[in-house]
């Protein structure tokens, strides 16, 4: 089960946040501050999984943007892998030529609609 879903530019900014559990706002920070300092500290040789206290977190880099997920220890992280590039494939077909400015301003419009 996805617990979260995050999309994170190289400075470590949360351009986008999605919480399918409850979290509380002060935790989300926290969390968020360690889960993104986990990804951007890893090469690019190193694997997109990480085990991250009870859970697991999968992630992939799109030139400037980090897209991140937290899933459950049963979870396929390769299904989860697949997931990020379908979704970013979907963006960039919407978008014609996803960048992370269209993710930030596109995506606030939708959520005022």
């Amino acid at each position: 089960m996805i617990k979260f879903f995050l999309m994170v530019n190289k400075q470590g900014q949360t351009r986008l946040s999605r919480y399918y559990e409850h979290v509380e706002i002060n935790k989300r920070t926290m969390l968020e501050a360690e889960v993104i300092k986990s990804c951007l500290s890893r090469s690019k040789d190193q694997c997109s999984f990480i085990e991250y206290k009870d859970f697991k977190l999968v992630y992939r880099q799109y030139a400037a943007l980090f897209v991140v997920v937290g899933i459950n220890e049963t979870e396929n992280e390769m299904a989860v892998y697949e997931l990020i590039h379908n979704f970013v494939e979907v963006l960039d077909k919407y978008f014609s030529r996803v960048v992370r400015h269209s993710i930030c301003y596109e995506i606030a419009s939708f959520k005022t609609s």
